[in-house]
């Protein structure tokens, strides 16, 4: 079974454009997190779900700078653009991420394919019951579910909103839950980046905890927001935006 991670990127985000090239210590902010991901002991490969829009000529540029996978299609439509990705990409099991995560913890990627792995169903997430911070989402499924979804629905909310339509259907699909073993859970905690206030945390953290070492994960970041109350609070005001 090929395992590829498809990471949704594009430069025209509502609430903070261009984002994903935004720089982290001289960086862009998706190289980071895909230096991350390449950490990750299940992922066969990565790729890069962008549009066909010109503006995202920066993103396929950088793509192949990085030698992974880039595939572009429609700004709308991201369920058949994670489709086409994964196909291109010759997957079996697609890994959705999404390009404003840049912290994204490996272990954790691979704990909820493990847990696909393991058990007979068709979907896995971490985040039908919501124990780890946002930023560390990971939703794992085969091709052909997305196949059978993109045959089924042709709603606005569930084309743009990738794996939507399986987790509201489990009288359809198969669902398992991945959930975290951090001790007093960490749900509260907010690390993507949406807003200006989010890449401003981001942006610290990474200051603190990568030049003393590159391969931290989320218990060096809670250890560190323990510690320094100030950058939580940093962002702690921003509301994720309803998929509904």
């Amino acid at each position: 079974m090929r395992i590829v991670a498809t990471i949704e990127a594009r430069m025209r985000s509502s609430r903070l454009p261009g984002k994903v090239l935004k720089t982290i210590l001289g960086r862009p902010m998706l190289a980071l997190m895909i230096e991350r991901l390449r950490k990750s002991n299940r992922v066969d490969a990565v790729s890069i779900a962008t549009t066909t829009d010109k503006s995202c000529d920066v993103i396929e540029t950088l793509a192949n700078e990085l030698q992974i996978g880039c595939y572009r299609g429609s700004e709308d439509d991201v369920l058949d653009r994670v489709l086409q990705t994964a196909k291109h990409s010759k997957a079996d099991l697609i890994v959705e991420l999404t390009g404003d995560c840049p912290l994204l913890d490996p272990t954790i990627v691979d704990c909820v394919i493990d847990a696909f792995l393991a058990n007979k169903v068709d979907y896995c997430s971490n985040g039908l019951i919501e124990t780890y911070p946002r930023g560390m989402d990971v939703q794992v499924f085969p091709v052909s579910v997305l196949e059978k979804v993109a045959e089924l629905t042709q709603q606005p909310e569930d084309r743009e909103h990738v794996s939507l339509y399986i987790y509201e259907h489990p009288d359809m699909f198969r669902l398992l839950n991945v959930e975290s073993k951090i001790p007093g859970g960490s749900s509260d905690v907010r690390l993507t980046v949406d807003t200006e206030e989010d890449f401003e945390l981001v942006s610290r953290i990474y200051e603190e905890l990568y030049p003393i070492n590159s391969d931290f994960g989320l218990q060096d970041i809670l250890n560190l927001l323990s510690q320094r109350p100030d950058l939580q609070a940093i962002n702690r005001h921003v509301q994720q935006k309803a998929v509904r």
